[in-house]
């Protein structure tokens, strides 16, 4: 049976409600593709206080997570991943990209213009709509 993992993504929007997106660096696992940044819970954490711990290590800043935007399965090669995805806003400090390849301020329809991670893509088409 394959490993399952559960994680979490932010879609942090900005005042001009535009949404960061993150480009996944090489050293990653599906690298060079882009992602709601978030990782995985931990053992005895609720998806929105891994959310905040994630962000504060990946990005260095604060977040307020708001209301639930997509609950996706999404099975690769070697592992069934489930991603949660959440609205969130920065509370404080400003998103520094420490482990991604770098981070993008987009507009919702320039979304699909991304190449996206496979788990990440029913959360942008959602969005869109």
């Amino acid at each position: 049976m394959k490993k399952q993992i559960k994680v979490v993504g932010a879609v942090i929007r900005n005042e001009q409600n535009q949404i960061l997106c993150a480009l996944r660096s090489t050293e990653m696992s599906l690298p060079n593709l882009w992602e709601f940044p978030g990782g995985k819970i931990e053992e005895g954490e609720q998806p929105e206080e891994s959310l905040v711990r994630e962000i504060q290590e990946e990005l260095d800043c604060e977040i307020k997570v708001a209301d639930l935007v997509e609950d996706v399965v999404h099975e690769y090669p070697g592992v069934i991943v489930n991603l949660l995805t959440y609205e969130a806003t920065v509370s404080s400090g400003r998103p520094v990209a420490s482990e991604h390849a770098k981070l993008e301020w987009k507009e919702i329809a320039e979304l699909k213009e991304l190449e996206w991670a496979p788990a990440d893509i029913p959360t942008v088409e959602k969005l869109m709509k």
